[in-house]
Formats: structure tokens, C-alpha cells, sequence
């Protein structure tokens, strides 16, 4: 008994060679970065990649020049003005340059208390030309900037000579909770001021 167990130990331990069930193939791997180039140098030959370059300078060209409106703004039917407290909570404490602590984490500090806002935001559609008429009217480069919140201003800079500015992605109208244009935010005190507009249609001849 005991020696029929070992021999069938033995039997299950054996390795056999069965040969060759069916036909095998080297692994090959590609390489990709070589693919890659390859690709390149092929779109360099035949302009495709001239082609891709300047369609993509295109559409940046355009996006610059005028750039996505921002949603949700419309021209004011009904004057409103409310206070914005600019006031931040520091997350860190804050150190001079010899390492002494001058604010402390926590803090909460208005900026305008330290430095003046010494130009107002002035917020306008580029597109509408009586509202650009009444910010270019009132305001100059020097007291305000002006800034377009739908339009294009590369080719409001070259009519009026005058520079103009942009809200990308609305961010400063969403800050200040602005709904309308035009749109003024100065400073008043410790806090900023904004208002909306509504301008008077034009006399009819």
C-alpha cells in the first residue's frame, strides 16, 4: 500500500514534455514613442501639421479678440447699489521680513484699510454701444477701468484708442454680485460701492 502511494507521488511530480500543441509567435511590443515621431514626421511632410497649427492659432485668435460673454448678464431696467466688504479671514499668520508675526491666522483685515482703490470698475457690454458711449463719457483711463463683460475689446482698443478690459469667465461680476449693466464698484470708505445703471433711451430725431 505504502509503496503504491509513492509511486503514484512519483507519477503526479514528473514533468512531461507533451511537444508542440500549435504554433506560436514571438511577443512583439511597438514602440510607441517611435510610432509617435513617425506620425509627426509624416503630417510634417504632407502639411497636416501646418494645417493643425494654424487652425488652432485661429481659434485662439478668435477667443482672445472675443472672448465667451458672460451668462447671465443683462442691461439694467431698474437702478440698484449696494456694499461690498472686500474684508478676507487670513487660513496662515502673516510674517515681515525679519520673521516677526503681523497678522495672525484667523485675522480677518480689509484691505482698503492699508491701500486706496484708486480707480473704479466700471462693467458694460461692449456690444452696446450706448452703454460704452456712457462709461467712455464719465470715466477715463485714469479714474476707471473699463471692463466688458461681453464684445470685444482688442477692437474697442483700436476705435477709441482707449485701453479695455475683460471679466473672463465673470469672475469679478459673480464677486460683486452684479446682475446688470452697466455697472460702477468704487470705493466708499471701508467698503466698496456697487451700483447698477439704467440708461435713459436715446431722443429719437
Amino acid at each position: 500500500m505504502g509503496a503504491a502511494v509513492l509511486v503514484a507521488g512519483s507519477e503526479r511530480g514528473e514533468a512531461r514534455d507533451f511537444g508542440q500543441l500549435g504554433q506560436t509567435f514571438p511577443v512583439i511590443e511597438a514602440d510607441l514613442l517611435s510610432t509617435i515621431e513617425a506620425r509627426l514626421q509624416r503630417a510634417q511632410a504632407t502639411g497636416e501639421m501646418d494645417r493643425v497649427n494654424a487652425a488652432f492659432a485661429k481659434r485662439v485668435e478668435a477667443k482672445v479678440r472675443r472672448p465667451v460673454p458672460v451668462a447671465g448678464i443683462t442691461p439694467a431696467e431698474e437702478p440698484r447699489a449696494w456694499d461690498y466688504d472686500p474684508s478676507i479671514t487670513l487660513e496662515r499668520e502673516i510674517r515681515d521680513h525679519k520673521g516677526q508675526v503681523i497678522a495672525q491666522a484667523g485675522q480677518r483685515i480689509n484691505p482698503l484699510d492699508f491701500v486706496s482703490m484708486r480707480q473704479s470698475l466700471v462693467f458694460v457690454d461692449g456690444d452696446d454701444t450706448a452703454q460704452v458711449a456712457w462709461a467712455t463719457g464719465r470715466f477715463t483711463d485714469l479714474n476707471a477701468k473699463i471692463i466688458f463683460v461681453n464684445g470685444s475689446p482688442i477692437e474697442s482698443m483700436t476705435a477709441r484708442k482707449r485701453r479695455f478690459f475683460f471679466d473672463q469667465d465673470g469672475r469679478l461680476t459673480a464677486k460683486f454680485g452684479i446682475r446688470h449693466t452697466p455697472a460702477v464698484v468704487s470705493q466708499a470708505g471701508s467698503l466698496l460701492r456697487v451700483s447698477e445703471t439704467v440708461l435713459k433711451p436715446a431722443a429719437k430725431s
